[in-house]
């Protein structure tokens, strides 16, 4: 994995990725300034997809979702690195900063 000549990786991590129709896959997983969220370790990735489970089968449990919709798991976890500009290299390339 290798980014732009100007720009060197930091660190490595993993992120929770989905498969979309438009953008194919993408980071699922962003925080409040809307830059992806990079785990530590992959368990600490699939940890964080437990608690989306939970919630989807709370959501079920209380009427607000089909048990199909709650028991579809669309995301999973890649590995990527980390540029010093923030910037988030997955094994293909693709590149994922902010988004505005």
């Amino acid at each position: 994995m290798s980014g732009p000549s100007s720009s060197r990786a930091v660190r490595r991590g993993f992120c929770i990725y989905i498969d979309t129709l438009f953008q194919g896959p993408t980071v699922a997983v962003r925080d409040g300034e809307d830059w992806p969220v990079v785990f530590a370790t992959e368990r600490e990735a699939q940890l964080e997809m437990v608690d989306f489970l939970q919630t989807r089968f709370q959501e079920f449990r209380d009427g607000d979702r089909d048990l199909d919709d709650a028991i579809t798991v669309e995301e999973y976890v890649v590995p990527v690195v980390i540029l010093d500009t923030g910037t988030v290299v997955d094994e293909c390339g693709r590149e994922f900063n902010r988004e505005i």
